[in-house]
């Protein structure tokens, strides 16, 4: 499952994870906790929820992955315990053996919030006391949780994130491109807010600087897996059992887990 803060968020950095998991023989699921409310200049909020909805509907078909309503609207994922309930029944329904969750550290609140709740919702999916609406039972079994890059691939101060492992995403790269290219909204507000010259090409562009990363993959995704206290066993790491030669584990970024920092100096 990848659950991420906003239409076109799971295409830019998740994506080609996700399909290659679906290649793999997973079920896969697609879920923004925000709806993109503001991602218009043209339109009102609700004519931009309606227009952004019908366009991750189409984006997750292309990824062949289920489609789960968002719950909110943009710069309102707060970590509070309405959306926390809301989102952990998402996720005890779906019960992933692998979730994929934005960035800790990213430019935006939405992105950081998004994280945080998708975090505690899953480690609330076995507490029977910790109550969901709708209310759905605890579920059991092991999640293993991978962190994507942030936006940029950089942290709020401006520091380079170093991956833990890379996804060779270069046999899906036409696909993230065609579910991309379904959110047709989206090119007009970011050329226009963020100064995205291209809405395509700046996708491209971060698929191929994770690639360089690598020193192996010419297009990739990077991912930094979550501490396992709480969610499964210690070593659990289902993206390297189920991609093989498509996973890089970053050796330099695991000898740093004990030895200093995982941010580029």
């Amino acid at each position: 499952m990848a659950i991420a803060a906003h239409p076109d968020d799971i295409e830019f950095m998740m994506a080609g994870t996700l399909l290659l998991l679906a290649q793999a023989g997973y079920q896969t699921h697609y879920m923004t906790i925000a709806n993109g409310s503001c991602g218009s200049l043209q339109h009102d909020v609700a004519a931009t929820r309606s227009i952004r909805r019908k366009e991750s509907e189409r984006a997750s078909k292309v990824l062949g992955a289920e489609y789960h309503p968002s719950l909110t609207d943009d710069l309102e994922i707060l970590y509070e315990l309405k959306t926390l309930r809301r989102l952990a029944a998402v996720v005890r329904s779906v019960n992933p053996s692998v979730l994929l969750v934005p960035s800790p550290q990213d430019y935006m609140e939405d992105h950081t919030n998004a994280c945080r709740l998708a975090v505690s919702a899953a480690f609330a999916r076995g507490m029977p006391n910790f109550k969901t609406t709708p209310s759905r039972r605890a579920v059991e079994g092991d999640v293993v949780l991978y962190h994507a890059m942030p936006h940029g691939l950089r942290d709020p101060l401006r520091r380079r994130i170093i991956p833990g492992a890379f996804v060779n995403t270069e046999s899906v790269l036409d696909t993230k491109l065609r579910a991309l290219a379904a959110h047709e909204s989206q090119k007009t507000w970011l050329d226009a807010s963020q100064g995205l010259d291209s809405y395509l090409h700046a996708m491209e562009e971060m698929s191929m600087a994770v690639g360089e990363m690598s020193g192996k993959f010419r297009h990739a995704e990077g991912w930094r897996r979550h501490l396992h206290f709480g969610f499964g066993e210690a070593e659990g790491d289902p993206l390297r059992d189920a991609l093989g030669k498509n996973y890089l584990v970053n050796d330099e970024y695991e000898r740093r887990l004990d030895n200093g920092p995982t941010v580029a100096a």
